[in-house]
């Protein structure tokens, strides 16, 4: 049995899957959206589909949050109008607090963690990554975000990409009203919400060339287990995954691409769909300078996340990237649905995860305060974690 974003879902002995009618065969690399998904369900079909699974997860995820420590609730939330994307409306932005920003209300310049959960840009909501929520306020002491953005397949792309740029755009348009400091932001991940928290400053960076948005600065990005990607297909990752049978089953990742990769002509090596196809220069400009970024040892995203951590590694990008593979682990294994302790593993990885975002966080505030150059670290050579998850630094 392995957990899908919450969903205990039976491990398969055959992870082979039939190629929809449509569909490129597994030795051609897809293009547009209708060669990854063939010819698709109907939008409504999709839409019931969604739904259901949608229940599903609901109660995997309260089971997970059963577990002691008990995850925070949020202390309020806001609902913003959507202004980058063509797909108007609105959705909820999820505030958690640290706790000295509730006992000193003449507090400011907080620094700020943008979240975006998991769920294949189809399942999920903003309270899914809670857990990470209370270390990101006891140990960053930074305020923790969780974007509620819209979902496919009501809202495929790029609308949860677009509505990703549109939060980190109020926190900063709103950073005095709301105590945050702008020139502190980080964006964090799970899952399709790792792949946001990388596009979505891509986007904001694209909107800045239009439109006068108000000085600001994103200082990292925390993503976990992201899909970058798209030009690969699904049997092409299961081929070259450790364990095929422990990855996400054909059920859900053919809901998940038919539901976001839309309309059938979406050019799927679009930046904002799958960046490891963004430009050298694009990457450089549009992205912070730290990357805190995690795979799964058995996870189909395995190789394409590690490849692309190493490429922002190395020149001339060179962003300083702190790499970790997960051994023994499968995709989303910390939204376990276990009421009685937190999955293994989540908690140690979660603190050490923070600790490095605290680090940046009061780098940057110290030479902020001295007015000195901030100092970029020189990026070494990716050196993923041992066999029991330590650091061989």
């Amino acid at each position: 049995m392995q957990t899908v974003e919450g969903i205990p879902v039976p491990t398969r002995s055959n992870p082979q899957e039939k190629i929809a009618d449509g569909e490129v065969p597994p030795t051609q690399r897809p293009k547009k959206a209708k060669d990854k998904t063939g010819t698709p369900p109907s939008r409504f079909s999709l839409r019931m589909t969604a739904g259901w699974w949608r229940s599903l997860q609901c109660i995997g995820m309260s089971l997970h949050f059963l577990a002691p420590p008990r995850p925070p609730s949020s202390d309020f939330t806001k609902t913003i109008p959507s202004t980058l994307s063509t797909q108007k409306g609105q959705f909820d932005l999820h505030f958690y607090l640290p706790e000295g920003y509730k006992k000193d209300p003449s507090s400011d310049k907080w620094p700020v963690v943008v979240n975006f959960h998991g769920g294949g840009f189809t399942l999920g909501s903003a309270s899914d990554d809670a857990r990470f929520a209370r270390f990101i306020l006891e140990k960053c002491h930074a305020v923790f975000v969780s974007v509620d953005y819209r979902l496919a397949p009501e809202f495929p792309f790029p609308t949860a990409v677009d509505d990703g740029g549109d939060a980190i755009l109020y926190i900063i348009k709103n950073a005095a009203e709301l105590r945050l400091d702008s020139n502190r932001i980080a964006t964090s991940g799970f899952s399709a919400g790792g792949n946001i928290a990388i596009t979505a400053p891509i986007r904001l960076f694209e909107h800045r060339k239009t439109a006068e948005v108000p000085e600001y600065r994103i200082l990292a990005i925390a993503t976990w287990y992201p899909i970058t990607d798209y030009t690969l297909s699904r049997a092409e990752r299961r081929a070259t995954a450790l364990r095929p049978e422990a990855t996400l089953p054909p059920a859900l990742t053919n809901l998940f691409d038919a539901s976001y990769l839309f309309p059938p002509e979406l050019n799927l090596a679009h930046p904002c769909l799958s960046p490891s196809r963004a430009s050298d220069e694009l990457l450089i400009e549009s992205l912070p300078p730290n990357v805190i970024f995690y795979t799964c040892e058995w996870d189909m995203l395995l190789h394409e996340g590690q490849e692309f951590a190493e490429r922002l590694q190395k020149p001339p990008i060179s962003k300083n990237v702190h790499y970790t593979m997960i051994p023994g682990v499968a995709h989303g294994w910390d939204k376990g649905p276990n009421p009685m302790k937190p999955p293994p593993k989540s908690e140690r990885l979660y603190g050490e995860c923070c600790g490095k975002l605290k680090g940046i966080f009061e780098e940057d505030q110290t030479h902020s305060i001295l007015h000195l150059p901030l100092k970029l670290h020189v990026p070494s050579l990716l050196n993923p974690k041992s066999k029991d998850g330590s650091s061989s630094e």
